[in-house]
């Protein structure tokens, strides 16, 4: 593809076909793709991988092409010069081996036209199935070049012979905000989890109410994945599990995108995240942060800025919680952990600007 140019120049521009979980109204998967954007070099003019394509063609003024169709993917991957599985955690299984299998052939299809493969930002696995981990062995050295967010999947890469890159997820790469929030709100970024029993609903919550009680604040429930957490305040009410005092307290806020989430966090005097991306972003805007892991990676994100962390495959403590909480609130992180996760991101935009095809490698116009 090109476009004319002044005085009679012509410039090509490289399309390269970002893939990833984009359009599905997942705040942090849309803060990953404006990552991504941001770091692309210039003269790339992308296609993306989306589901609800009016909203990411108008979020990002992108073109688009609907990603939960293999067949329409891999015909858009022929008009590209790239392939870029961006950001998250692609290479798993615990969506479905299917979603794998979606990875895999568009890693092969796109090796099989001669074009490059970069995995950026990645996170790897989960893996549960033996069959699993034996394809994502057999792809990773497809690859063209690969950087990874995290230790844990660059280690485990590295067991199977593949060393590549390593850095911090890419969205904390987007830019910081300023804190307003001493005396606001509790803002929740929670999601339903299969590690969280009747029982342990009852106890994170009688921490909260508490919480909130004792420091007389407001409880603001944010649903960052919009299909998947817009009905926990609802359906937590539903199953008696909030006080009458809680309910009284809890209000659902809206986003409807990173940056809208963003003035939220500024405005909390704490912020207590399940989602990943929930937590990176709260701590881009400055605000106080407390995180309850139901995934190693909210964990590392979490000790990565020294704030407080629970993890919900373990027994919890309601007191404990209540007084890690209580020391959080309206005290922002250092900015020492942030920066230094942000430095990191610098790994995945040479892996970009190395990695991608250029204006000078295509073949000149024919005179």
């Amino acid at each position: 593809m090109y476009e004319a140019g002044g005085a009679g120049a012509a410039r090509f521009l490289m399309r390269p076909l970002l893939c990833g979980y984009y359009g599905e109204h997942n705040l942090g998967d849309d803060a990953l793709l404006a990552a991504l954007l941001e770091q692309l070099p210039p003269g790339h003019e992308p296609i993306v991988t989306a589901h609800d394509q009016a909203q990411v063609e108008a979020r990002f003024a992108v073109a688009t092409c609907p990603r939960r169709s293999l067949g329409a993917v891999l015909a858009a991957l022929q008009h590209c010069d790239a392939l870029v599985l961006g950001g998250g955690s692609l290479l798993q299984d615990a969506t479905s081996f299917r979603s794998l299998l979606y990875y895999a052939l568009l890693i092969v299809a796109a090796r099989l036209g001669a074009k490059p493969v970069l995995l950026w930002g990645q996170g790897l696995g989960p893996l549960k199935r033996f069959r699993s981990r034996t394809l994502v062995r057999w792809l990773l050295p497809l690859a063209s070049g690969i950087s990874w967010r995290d230790p844990a999947s660059a280690a485990l890469a590295a067991r199977w012979g593949v060393v590549s890159l390593q850095g911090s997820d890419p969205v904390w790469s987007l830019p910081q905000g300023s804190w307003q929030g001493e005396g606001g709100a509790i803002l929740l970024c929670w999601r339903f989890s299969p590690l969280l029993t009747h029982d342990g609903w009852l106890l994170l919550l009688d921490a909260l109410d508490r919480l909130a009680e004792q420091a007389d604040r407001p409880v603001h429930w944010l649903p960052f994945h919009l299909d998947q957490d817009r009905d926990l305040l609802e359906e937590l009410r539903s199953r008696g599990l909030l006080s009458e005092r809680l309910a009284r307290r809890s209000v659902a806020v809206a986003a409807q995108s990173p940056g809208e989430a963003q003035v939220l966090f500024e405005r909390a005097g704490l912020v207590i995240a399940m989602r990943l991306h929930g937590l990176i972003l709260a701590a881009l805007a400055g605000a106080p942060c407390a995180a309850l892991s139901y995934d190693p990676k909210v964990r590392a994100a979490a000790e990565a800025i020294g704030c407080p962390c629970a993890d919900l495959d373990r027994p919890l403590d309601a007191e404990g919680l209540l007084g890690e909480w209580q020391a959080s609130l309206d005290q922002p992180p250092e900015p020492g952990g942030i920066e230094r996760q942000r430095e990191a991101t610098a790994i995945h935009r040479q892996l970009l600007a190395a990695g991608l095809p250029t204006a000078s490698s295509r073949p000149a116009l024919a005179r």
